[in-house]
């Protein structure tokens, strides 16, 4: 087990205010693998004057040179690629393969297309007789999760860095160690001291004391929906602009004449990737009544070939929270077809990859984001009727339509309450934007949109 010391403040490692530390667990066998500082507000308010202090010159900083730190911190990235996939596998008990394509290989995409962006973006354009400017909003406090904690870092300091803006991280307490390493990744990579800093704690300590800071000028939030609220309404108070990307209960809906064997089996791998714990995941699938029982039997199937291929839940809340979702859904009448509650290892924090059939929408399992490998199957009766169930909850952040023709399958994207809809197996797009309609956040991520968010608006008039 190693100690690690200090937060990364004004381009140092510094030591924490406090004494108290938080232990880093493989959920895989549970040992304790690490220890790091638990942050206090006394760490945040640092941290968040040395983003204040760093703030003039690096909005100043001509976008080019912006641009080629960021092409540098992509650089260290792919140096580094084997050890944060090692270093998220450790932690979140992603297997190594996940680890290496994913949790290390989308970072360096994402960073990339942010160097991009940061030379090529107009910052400054003329409107008739005005000259509009597109200037950075500020110090930046981002709280981000531990699903996918890599990404979700360079999904905010990236466009945030781009835009001139500073910024300080508070990591998800479950998987500091990558958030390090990317903080070391930053100084390799010649980004000036304050421009970015790190600090490690918990979220009720270092999380709200960020988000309650009267010097952060913007919140960006990636969490449930619940903390999202909170931080909303503190953010409201005081007037500041927040990015919420919260949960989902994302629908794969699969029309009459699209290949049903493809559908499902893809649909299936999208729930069991990262053990299920993906917002976006497609946790209901809605399959017409005249495929459903076929639907049912490939679903089950393919769920069957995940059983020693998905790696364990973060934690053993998260474990007892999916295994209660399970239990819910049988006692609520839904039909088992595979998987089930019992924990399949002895060891580790490991659910069964599970299937339920006959769920009815107004489940539980058909309403409120499980975050595990829980597929729910969903009969409906026509389009009209896919369409209610696909749109009947509070979520809105993605789904998926598979039809025999791409052109119906967009219409009936077109009508579907989400921010993103992959349409027949489309391909993860790094510039596209990301991010929900209704109770599933505000603001986007990724590419020139995710840009934006970091970007406030003056006009001159001559």
């Amino acid at each position: 087990m190693k100690a690690y010391d200090g937060m990364y403040i004004d381009g140092a490692w510094r030591p924490a205010a406090g004494p108290d530390v938080i232990e880093v667990v493989d959920p895989a066998d549970g040992q304790v693998i690490a220890t790091v500082p638990a942050g206090t507000a006394e760490d945040v308010d640092a941290a968040v004057r040395a983003a204040r202090a760093a703030l003039p010159a690096w909005a100043a900083t001509p976008p080019a040179e912006r641009a080629a730190r960021l092409a540098a911190l992509r650089d260290v990235l792919v140096a580094r690629q084997e050890e944060i996939a090692r270093t998220v596998t450790a932690e979140l008990g992603a297997p190594l393969k996940l680890s290496q394509t994913v949790h290390a290989g989308v970072p360096v995409a994402v960073a990339g297309s942010y160097a991009e962006l940061a030379a090529t973006y107009p910052f400054e354009e003329r409107t008739g007789n005005s000259t509009v400017l597109h200037e950075p909003v500020g110090v930046v406090g981002a709280i981000t999760p531990w699903n996918y904690p890599l990404h979700q870092i360079v999904a905010k300091a990236a466009p945030a860095l781009a835009a001139g803006c500073t910024i300080v991280v508070k990591p998800a307490e479950d998987t500091p160690l990558v958030a390090r390493l990317f903080a070391e990744a930053v100084h390799e990579a010649g980004v000036p001291a304050g421009v970015f800093n790190l600090v490690t704690g918990l979220g009720p300590v270092a999380g709200q004391a960020l988000a309650e800071h009267p010097d952060v000028d913007l919140v960006s939030f990636t969490g449930s929906t619940a903390v999202g609220r909170r931080i909303g309404a503190v953010a409201a108070g005081a007037v500041k602009k927040v990015a919420l990307e919260l949960g989902g209960k994302s629908a794969n809906v699969i029309l009459p004449g699209a290949d049903l064997a493809r559908a499902v089996n893809v649909g299936v791998a999208n729930v069991m990737s990262n053990s299920g714990q993906t917002c976006s995941a497609w946790t209901r699938m809605l399959v017409h009544r005249d495929q459903y029982d076929e639907a049912v039997e490939l679903a089950a199937a393919a769920a069957a070939k995940y059983g020693d291929r998905i790696g364990p839940l973060v934690n053993a809340k998260q474990q007892e929270r999916v295994r209660g979702y399970i239990e819910k859904g049988v006692a609520e009448g839904a039909r088992l077809v595979a998987g089930g509650p019992d924990a399949p290892r002895e060891k580790g924090c490991f659910v069964s990859p599970t299937v339920f059939a006959d769920v009815t929408p107004d489940m539980t399992i058909a309403q409120e984001e499980i975050f595990g490998p829980v597929l729910s199957v969903l009969r409906y009766e026509d389009e009209e009727d896919a369409l209610r169930i696909a749109n009947g909850t509070v979520y809105g952040l993605a789904g998926a339509v598979w039809a025999g023709d791409e052109a119906e399958a967009a219409a009936f994207a077109r009508r579907m309450e989400a921010g993103q809809v992959d349409i027949n197996g489309g391909r993860f797009n790094p510039l596209a934007p990301f991010g929900g309609y209704k109770q599933s956040g505000v603001g986007r991520e990724l590419g020139v949109h995710g840009l934006t968010e970091y970007l406030q608006t003056k006009s001159l008039q001559f």
